[in-house]
């Protein structure tokens, strides 16, 4: 292939990936909503809800919640009038124990009082109190966590990742978010294994909004 040709070709790549670029409607790192206010819900098939804990001060054991709910009211104006809501199946731990045919240890973590406490306390809810903006895609969203039937005030740090007006799966608007939190777990009564356990929970969640009907 002759060198002019090659470089036509490289052109003719290069314009049609600046079309795609164009032509897509997802706006990476957004400087505020371009999609409209109302009511959005979580897409349970693309939501995450993950936690770590230090364990014998040599790694951070991880886990997951299996059944995750949520809910915004969103402003699209004014963003730090939003609102959101989470709603958290204690009884749905995930840990991926090796050796499920000797110890449920998923049901021991979602139902044991020195736990989760999951049968008696079911749910871990978040409710927002406040949305502040740090940056142009990002925000710190105040709210009560409730875990073990005890609520107390956590930040969430919330990251804007994208949104799209029209998602070409799902016709309607959807955007997604990241965001974390450490929450002490003394806070809510889970002082079991103190030592071996850190008293800190970090709390990575991942989640895609779509628009509700209306």
């Amino acid at each position: 292939m002759r060198a002019t040709e090659t470089q036509e070709m490289m052109m003719r790549v290069m314009m049609l990936a600046a079309a795609l670029l164009m032509a897509s409607p997802v706006l990476a790192q957004p400087a505020g909503f371009a999609i409209p206010s109302g009511a959005y819900e979580g897409d349970p098939a693309h939501t995450s809800v993950t936690f770590k804990i230090e364990h014998f001060g040599l790694s951070f054991y991880t886990a997951r919640f299996a059944k995750v709910s949520s809910k915004v009211m969103l402003d699209a104006a004014r963003p730090e009038a939003s609102k959101l809501e989470v709603s958290i199946d204690a009884r749905s731990v995930r840990t991926d124990f090796p050796f499920p045919e000797k110890t449920d240890f998923d049901k021991e973590i979602g139902t044991d009082p020195k736990f989760l406490d999951g049968n008696t306390h079911p749910t871990i809810g978040f409710v927002s109190t406040k949305v502040t903006k740090t940056g142009a895609s990002t925000a710190d969203i105040t709210g009560n966590l409730t875990l073990r039937g005890v609520t107390k005030p956590v930040v969430l740090k919330a990251v804007l990742n994208g949104q799209v007006a029209n998602h070409p799966m799902m016709k309607k608007p959807v955007f997604g978010i990241s965001a974390t939190t450490v929450v002490r777990r003394a806070d809510f009564g889970l002082t079991a294994f103190e030592g071996v356990l850190g008293d800190n929970v970090t709390v990575l969640i991942e989640a895609e909004y779509g628009k509700t009907a209306g």
